[in-house]
């Protein structure tokens, strides 16, 4: 029996974060969960305030330091929200969300898939990815004193991602986006396959700004985690594929407007006619992939129920080509994904596993000072062998 089932035994509301468990009811029932081997992290009351928090690094903490934590996961927190906090459960900010708890749920666990033979013509792809490369595009990316959405400095940083994606190959455009009051970019390279039509699109994409919450517009936003190591994982698959003979069409796309509220993927994802929705077999988002939160490098993979298939491809991935832990979450929220699930295409973010979370964010500490290479490398890896098996049409 799971821990799941054996939760369900007890008759009392509770929800689960990998090995941790928050139980609300009465100590009879908490005394329960614990002698069927779960841990039950925290025991409350029967209460209507408790709430899941989805937040990006550790920004609804720092937003609301008085709010009672009850369970503190790094990406996923559980909150009480009494009377004096209660307007909070009402707001939909750009960087966290905060929704009611829903009994019996697994916000996210940590899962182990069997190991298969590594396909050799995948691993010769994953074996290209290069630690100098993807240093040298996090080195330029986060070089750029900030890269606000709709600052000159963002408008020089896609400028420049366009033309390292047109020399690899792609055929590359920098689109306009409105975002709020002012106009930003999509930065987007196409590569066709090789395939008869119709074929199959596979996405990979990131977001390029970066924001200094308490500092404003101008202040410096470096953005070296967040998301410049997204950024830079995306042009370094874009080079190891650049030249992969594959059955379908490669699309990378960095966003811009992301820190705002994800307006570039949004007007991407509204834009696209449903011709082209039918033929996404698979969007990969990268947000935050280079800062190591728990003891060993692991990777959360986020979607929901209509992105099962992928999250299973890419934690097989991850197994078969990587040393990566492996966590899993269907609770989609707050990045680039959010959108393409919302239309009904397979959309996982990728992004540093959960435990603790990157404090740096959206502050000028996050700098390169912090960065995790052997982590970000890792992802990429998967994220190359998910892609590549993708576009072959070996995961169809």
């Amino acid at each position: 029996m799971s821990a799941d089932e054996r939760l369900a035994t007890i008759g009392s509301e509770w929800v689960r974060l990998d090995e941790a468990v928050v139980v609300w009811g009465d100590s009879d029932e908490a005394a329960r969960s614990r002698g069927l081997g779960v841990e039950a992290a925290t025991v409350q009351p029967r209460t209507d305030d408790l709430r899941l928090v989805t937040q990006i690094g550790r920004v609804f903490e720092h937003a609301h330091p008085n709010v009672p934590v009850v369970l503190n996961k790094g990406r996923y927190l559980v909150v009480q929200l009494d009377e004096e906090h209660r307007q909070i459960d009402a707001r939909d900010a750009a960087c966290y969300q905060v929704r009611p708890l829903t009994p019996g749920e697994t916000v996210f666990r940590t899962v182990a898939p069997p190991a298969s033979a590594p396909d050799p013509s995948i691993q010769a792809l994953v074996d290209e990815v290069s630690r100098n490369s993807l240093e040298g595009y996090l080195t330029q990316v986060a070089s750029f004193p900030t890269r606000f959405s709709l600052s000159a400095d963002f408008a020089t940083a896609a400028a420049w991602a366009h033309d390292e994606l047109e020399g690899l190959g792609f055929a590359t455009q920098a689109l306009p986006i409105s975002v709020e009051s002012g106009t930003s970019l999509n930065v987007i390279a196409d590569r066709p396959g090789r395939g008869p039509e119709p074929r199959g699109l596979v996405v990979v994409c990131a977001h390029l700004d970066s924001i200094n919450v308490d500092g404003g517009p101008s202040a410096p936003a470096p953005g070296a985690d967040d998301n410049g190591s997204g950024a830079a994982a995306l042009l370094e698959i874009g080079r190891v594929l650049a030249s992969h003979s594959a059955s379908h069409d490669l699309r990378l796309i960095l966003f811009g407007g992301e820190e705002q509220g994800l307006y570039g993927s949004q007007q991407h994802v509204e834009a696209l006619p449903a011709s082209e929705r039918s033929r996404v077999l698979a969007v990969i988002n990268m947000d935050m992939v280079a800062t190591l939160n728990t003891p060993a490098a692991t990777v959360l993979l986020e979607g929901a129920p209509v992105s099962q298939a992928l999250i299973e491809d890419l934690a097989a991935a991850a197994t078969t080509y990587t040393t990566l832990v492996v966590q899993t979450s269907l609770n989609a929220e707050r990045s680039d994904h959010r959108p393409f699930i919302d239309a009904g295409m397979p959309a996982v973010l990728t992004i540093e596993g959960t435990d603790s979370g990157n404090g740096n964010v959206h502050t000028a500490a996050d700098t390169l000072a912090h960065i995790d290479y052997g982590l970000a490398l890792e992802i990429v890896r998967m994220n190359v062998a998910t892609a590549a098996a993708a576009l072959s049409g070996a995961n169809a």
